[in-house]
């Protein structure tokens, strides 16, 4: 039997590093350059909760009560690896400049991180409510802009603690080669999807969410960096919770 190929191998290693659902261990996961298929898992992730939304909403279901498991399905999949980033990089923030690494690296939850995670979730929650049909359009694209935003810090800002655990990305990254076919896909799926949907409204919106998460995905990383000195695992996820949270919030303003 010939061994899988290194890209299938690299988006096993994807799935497996930023998810817990099962994973294909037969294909004998790499994880060197799993950053690259971030932006492919969070669209797939999007999809199941649209998805999930739709059958909540078909069911009769509280728009409250819908946004609330959706919210929760995410943390569920990901095992609340991007909500713990939060966590530790406001505990960082809050820490100042001397004692930041040492806070981000605390097991313990601070209390600014606990504040900054409940602020979140409510925005998150608000802008749900609020988006009411448009959401099961939109968590896709959250999801695929929002992994994209570590792919940017990854480009643009040095690791902060070199021995850590997460500076694998950085030395595998291969800068733009690993950007542009994450976007070409994105892209090329909103394309296809407007050329096959009815009504000018539908398009309108779908390229209208498109186009204003590039904003945050590259704002909002440039932000961290800039404050932090550098990016590290942590900062990464909370890069992805932010992205999402002011996602919603612009769509939540606009639409």
């Amino acid at each position: 039997m010939l061994p899988a190929p290194f890209w299938l191998r690299d988006l096993a290693g994807a799935w497996t590093f930023y998810t817990v659902l099962p994973s294909a261990e037969w294909l004998k996961p790499r994880f060197e350059r799993i950053a690259r298929f971030a932006p492919w898992i969070g669209l797939f992730i999007g999809c199941i909760q649209s998805g999930i939304w739709v059958l909540l909403n078909n069911s009769s279901w509280p728009k409250i009560s819908s946004a609330l498991i959706i919210i929760s399905l995410e943390a569920i999949i990901t095992g609340g690896l991007h909500l713990d980033g939060l966590i530790d990089t406001a505990d960082g923030l809050a820490a100042g400049k001397k004692r930041r690494t040492k806070a981000m690296k605390d097991s313990n939850a601070g209390a600014i991180g606990v504040i900054s995670l409940l602020i979140v979730v409510l925005i998150q929650l608000s802008c749900l409510i609020r988006l009411g049909p448009l959401v099961a359009l939109t968590f896709p694209i959250i999801g695929f802009w929002s992994r994209f935003s570590p792919l940017w810090a990854i480009k643009k800002f040095n690791y902060i603690n070199e021995s850590g655990n997460s500076s694998f990305h950085q030395k595998h990254f291969q800068g733009l080669g690993d950007l542009i076919p994450a976007i070409i896909g994105l892209f090329s799926l909103i394309i296809v999807l407007a050329l096959i949907s009815h009504g000018w409204s539908y398009k309108a919106n779908l390229i209208g969410i498109t186009l204003i998460g590039i904003i945050p995905a590259i704002a909002l990383p440039e932000i961290l960096g800039r404050k932090l000195s550098g990016h590290n695992g942590d900062s990464y996820g909370a890069s992805v919770v932010l992205v999402q949270t002011v996602m919603l919030l612009l769509l939540a303003t606009l639409l």
